[in-house]
């Protein structure tokens, strides 16, 4: 018997309770995916995630309904939850000349480089629309909104989780009640859920960090980070984990929504080819290697906090795309993206859970 049952078992009565075929979660993707993506996976009996960071109440309330119009079985829900920041006038300056040479390489030479936050975290307009029609899980990004607004989540009924990249994160979030924890190993795409602290030394690949986490807590924990194939999942069922997310494999599923420029960058990408950039947010997050990367090097000083770099970005962004040039994009992709593949979400998300049950009971 594994020497981490006692959390399969809880986890098993969640994905009863849940209707779920197998504990393969969707990780929400901002920007690559809306509601197509979050329906297919949970009609295959998965838990699709729909990302809000980047939607208004309104844009977000229409995504729920349109999941629920295609199925009927449960999804998660997904928010930013950091502590805003106005970033000084010297630290938006110090964007606008950095990027000043590409305005003018580009064309845009006169155009005002844009300063605004660009992300939103949770607030109490968006718990209003989940209050509206709960969804079954959801799930928080940088820890955990103030205590008010997650008592809120709680009364809906829904299952709360949240993203730890440390042991200490992980008790933190156990010690406010969660009902699950994502360990978010160093390979993992997109954003860093880091939130106790900003040092990346901290930071652990997957098969470091979950055995850690799954010792520590008692509440279920969800494996995340470079897990994209059948051998991927079956190696954090051994270690422990209680379910698995999976992200990067579905950006080139014909159900999300990554863009054509993100996708000629994923068919043709390599592992080694990723790095850790604050560039496009502020904030650590992995993706593909780009020319702003290169040029300014992944983790230049002059981007202004999170989440307030994306703006200047964005006219680049679209002058580049629209020459199909991914130079000034965000390509999140985590370590194994070699594995992503063009098939249908349904096909890999039944394919992955085949792998789950082959582990056994």
């Amino acid at each position: 018997m594994s020497p981490h049952c006692g959390h399969n078992d809880r986890m098993s009565n969640w994905i009863e309770a849940l209707g779920l075929k197998a504990p393969i979660w969707q990780a929400p993707m901002a920007g690559s995916q809306h509601h197509k993506l979050a329906a297919a996976v949970s009609k295959a009996g998965g838990l699709g995630a729909l990302p809000a960071a980047m939607l208004t109440p309104d844009l977000l309330a229409q995504h729920m309904a349109a999941v629920r119009a295609q199925t009927e079985r449960p999804f998660q829900v997904n928010f930013f939850c950091h502590q805003p920041t106005t970033p000084t006038p010297d630290a938006l300056s110090d964007w606008a000349q950095t990027l000043r040479p590409y305005y003018r390489e580009l064309g845009l030479e006169g155009t005002a480089v844009p300063q605004a936050p660009g992300r939103t975290p949770f607030g109490p307009e968006l718990a209003e629309v989940l209050e509206q029609a709960p969804p079954s899980v959801v799930s928080f990004h940088f820890g955990l909104p103030d205590q008010a607004l997650l008592e809120r989540v709680k009364a809906m009924g829904s299952k709360v989780v949240s993203s730890a990249t440390t042991v200490p994160e992980a008790l933190w979030l156990e010690a406010r009640g969660v009902d699950a924890i994502v360990a978010q190993g160093l390979e993992a795409g997109g954003h860093r859920g880091m939130f106790l602290s900003d040092e990346l030394s901290s930071q652990q690949g997957l098969m470091t960090l979950l055995p850690q986490v799954v010792a520590a807590v008692k509440v279920p924990v969800i494996a995340a980070g470079g897990i994209a194939t059948p051998a991927g999942v079956r190696a954090a069922r051994a270690l422990g984990a209680s379910g698995v997310q999976v992200g990067t494999v579905f950006l080139l599923t014909p159900e999300a929504t990554t863009s054509e420029v993100h996708r000629a960058a994923l068919r043709q990408a390599q592992g080694h080819q990723t790095a850790l950039t604050r560039l496009f947010s502020g904030r650590p997050a992995r993706g593909l290697m780009n020319r702003l990367m290169l040029e300014l090097g992944p983790m230049h000083e002059s981007a202004p906090p999170f989440p307030w770099a994306t703006a200047g970005l964005a006219p680049l962004r679209s002058a580049a795309e629209a020459q199909d040039l991914g130079d000034f994009s965000p390509l999140w992709a985590g370590q194994h993206v070699a594995a992503a593949r063009e098939i249908g979400a349904a096909e890999l998300t039944s394919e992955l859970a085949r792998a789950w049950h082959s582990m056994g009971a």
